[in-house]
């Protein structure tokens, strides 16, 4: 889940006021689309549909219809307005069709009840009641899963699972959860993550828990804590992919450390002297991740860039800092911080834009999806030994 501040929330009319006059209907109106910034060809778009349907396009971290704010409870009033938004999965399911998407990671939100906005955006703001955090992880789960059931996306499990989901017609759906409140420090509640279908866990988002501290929040352990360690090697034991976005940079690399498998960043960017902000992560971290084998997933917030053009020069600058074999698509989709890629139907102009730009098929094959196959097998392979 992306960075949001109070301006974002509320800087376009949604206020509380708004879904009572309006109604939840007119609060889940489909925004108006980003821009693009370059025109495409019906050639280029055609070519590039072409070669989505030819290599699989995954996306690492995504909350399609924001599932994870059905049923939240204990909500700051603004947070809210922002669950009446929610619920639109169809709508998102049938933008991932039209866009050639095969499959996406599809993200429960740990801390949502207790997250709440100030002035430096979102944050917990209330400590968990007891079990509080457990609960309400057990009904994002079910709400995702009940989209499988439903019929609406097809449920993935392993790599292997990815042939029949093209098959189904349906986009794949790869559970993950976006912080480890949940768990609150057992290694068993881990092993029951696994048995619900979870394959991987981000272990920090906006709250800083008993694992690590979360990058945006004054650090409180200098690191990953004894349960984070433990928490890293049963999730190696298992074959449940790291998420280390959202992670403070001593809790990252202290990770990197314990874990004997490639991790992913999901959905971030790499700092520098011109381009900084706090959700970015310094080059000697991704190029740590990347000497250990893991991934980078390239973030299109709206943070120095306003258009996907300037989200396909993220993607090149990126390939140019870590390797293309470590970069992968993090669309953050419908929960991301003023997004330059927001609509799944226009990824075969982003496709066709990486192709004008001079990515190779490989290398578009490699960044779409093989990346991330990749990493999931290795983990996945490691958790049957």
């Amino acid at each position: 889940m992306g960075k949001l501040t109070r301006r974002a929330l509320i800087g376009g009319g949604v206020l509380a006021a708004a879904g009572a006059a309006y109604g939840v209907h007119k609060l889940r109106a489909r925004p108006a689309p980003a821009a693009l910034g370059f025109d495409v060809s019906e050639e280029e778009r055609a070519a590039a549909i072409a070669l989505l349907d030819k290599y699989p396009a995954i996306d690492t971290h995504a909350h399609p219809g924001r599932t994870f704010a059905r049923g939240a409870s204990g909500l700051q009033p603004i947070l809210r307005v922002y669950k009446a938004q929610s619920g639109f999965e169809k709508r998102t399911v049938s933008d991932m069709r039209k866009g050639h998407l095969t499959a996406a990671c599809f993200a429960a939100v740990s801390d949502f009840n207790v997250l709440a906005l100030g002035e430096g955006g979102l944050a917990a703001r209330r400590p968990f009641g007891e079990g509080e955090a457990w609960a309400s992880y057990r009904i994002q789960i079910a709400n995702l899963k009940k989209l499988a059931a439903h019929h609406l996306v097809t449920e993935m499990l392993a790599p292997d699972a990815l042939d029949a989901a093209r098959r189904s017609g349906r986009p794949g759906a790869i559970w993950t959860v976006e912080g480890g409140d949940f768990l609150e420090g057992s290694v068993e509640r881990v092993g029951e993550a696994w048995q619900d279908g979870v394959r991987s866990i981000t272990l920090v988002h906006y709250r800083t828990n008993d694992l690590a501290d979360a990058m945006t929040n004054t650090p409180e352990h200098n690191g990953l804590t004894a349960a984070g360690d433990a928490i890293v090697q049963a999730m190696n034991r298992l074959g449940m992919v790291i998420d280390l976005s959202h992670m403070s940079e001593a809790g990252a690399f202290r990770a990197l450390e314990v874990s004997s498998l490639p991790v992913m960043f999901t959905h971030t960017h790499i700092s520098s002297l011109h381009s900084y902000h706090p959700r970015f992560i310094s080059l000697e971290l991704a190029k740590a991740a990347a000497e250990a084998g893991g991934i980078i997933g390239a973030w299109p917030a709206g943070i120095e860039i306003s258009n996907l053009a300037g989200f396909a020069d993220r993607i090149f600058e990126l390939v140019d800092q870590v390797g293309i074999e470590h970069v992968c698509l993090g669309s953050d989709m419908d929960a991301n911080y003023k997004p330059v890629f927001d609509d799944y139907r226009r990824l075969p102009d982003l496709v066709a834009l990486l192709v004008r730009k001079g990515m190779s098929e490989t290398d578009l094959a490699a960044f779409l999806g093989g990346n991330f196959l990749r990493v999931w097998t290795a983990n996945e392979s490691a958790g049957k030994a």
